[in-house]
């Protein structure tokens, strides 16, 4: 599974979930290589190009909804509580805190329907 991770609309990466549970960012390759865009965080600096992890990245999760607001997304989406990657990718598409956005591709988010 992966998402697109935009920084301002502008393609920055791409944030993915593999067969083993693991986590990994990877910039995209012209956002990463144009010294005037910014890295999405503090965490993810631009001095390499992929970050990987066995839990999703803090910065990520501080994207997601809590309290009363993730239980009704989880409940209107069909989503389990704690499957936090795949509420990511469809719930921080649009209107998040910051400049950062998150959307399924396209393919993923038509097996998640």
């Amino acid at each position: 599974m992966r998402g697109l991770v935009y920084h301002n609309g502008v393609l920055a990466g791409y944030l993915e979930k593999d067969n083993h549970r693991h986590y990994i960012f990877k910039y995209e390759d012209q956002y990463f290589e144009n010294k005037a865009k910014p890295p999405i965080s503090l965490s993810f600096p631009k001095n390499k190009k992929e970050y990987q992890s066995e839990h999703l990245f803090p910065f990520f999760f501080g994207l997601l909804a809590e309290g009363v607001n993730k239980e009704i997304q989880c409940r209107l989406l069909k989503i389990d509580e704690k499957d936090h990657f795949t509420r990511l990718l469809l719930t921080a598409g649009e209107a998040t805190i910051g400049a950062i956005t998150i959307k399924p591709e396209e393919d993923v988010l038509l097996r998640m329907l």
